[in-house]
């Protein structure tokens, strides 16, 4: 089967976030990058598939040079093919960035023959649009299912679950496909010192996409506001069962 998982280079969010002076970024000089999570999910599960039935999985990125360093990581866990789409640093939203992978993907298509599946995170870490796998999908007329938690494919078909409203949803779509997982699909692998040394090798190919401004135009950035309180020491030992009580009676747990 040939394959395709689209993942995107964000900051690593584990730390303190901080904008930019003009609020229209986030501030990485003091953050890491690495790959969404359920993009991580979205390559260890094409990885999976692959191993089981054979095939290539390619791994695809739009973003500036230093985003080889992500499909690197890929790599190292099995992917074969990795493209970057190399941008100059000007932030692509949405409706650019699907654009760009579709003309990839026709591109890929015309030279090598169809991908049986294209793979997606459900929502990238630090824009969270939900839109790219939709939009990819509607540009190429395929099928599309999202927020994907568990898939089985065949030669020709693919069956999809998600969670809905305490159950689930299951989906059968012919092949090709588009798919957008979530993070829990899977536990992704930690990359072997052989396929690091592998990853270390191996060739990127690099386009430069024709750059899109999206219609839809970001105003500002905004830190969202946090609730910080102090906690209260009632007392000590037995002279602070009275306060206690007083508390518990407060919130209604004593009758």
């Amino acid at each position: 089967m040939n394959l395709l998982v689209c993942i995107k280079r964000v900051p690593d969010v584990g730390a303190k976030i901080t904008l930019t002076r003009d609020a229209q970024e986030i501030d990485t000089h003091l953050l890491g990058f690495t790959v969404s999570p359920h993009e991580e999910c979205a390559v260890e599960e094409a990885v999976r598939i692959v191993e089981l039935r054979g095939g290539t999985v390619s791994v695809l990125t739009l973003g500036p040079p230093e985003a080889a360093e992500q499909l690197r990581d890929a790599a190292a866990i099995g992917a074969g093919r990795l493209v970057l789409l190399e941008t100059d640093g000007r932030e692509w939203g949405p409706m650019a960035t699907a654009g760009a992978i579709v003309e990839a993907v026709r591109r890929d298509e015309t030279a090598n023959g169809p991908y049986e599946l294209v793979l997606f995170g459900n929502e990238a870490a630090d824009t969270g649009d939900y839109q790219v796998a939709v939009r990819v999908a509607h540009a190429l007329k395929r099928p599309c299912v999202t927020g994907v938690k568990h898939l089985d494919v065949t030669d020709t078909t693919l069956r999809a679950r998600r969670e809905f409203r305490g159950g689930e949803e299951c989906f059968e779509l012919l092949l090709p496909s588009v798919v957008s997982v979530k993070e829990g699909i899977n536990l992704p692998r930690y990359p072997s010192l052989p396929g690091r040394m592998r990853a270390k090798r191996a060739v990127i190919e690099q386009t430069t996409p024709t750059w899109q401004e999206d219609p839809v135009r970001k105003q500002a950035l905004s830190d969202p506001v946090i609730q910080r309180r102090r906690a209260e020491i009632l007392g000590e030992g037995v002279e602070a069962v009275p306060a206690l009580l007083g508390l518990l009676e407060e919130l209604g747990v004593l009758s």
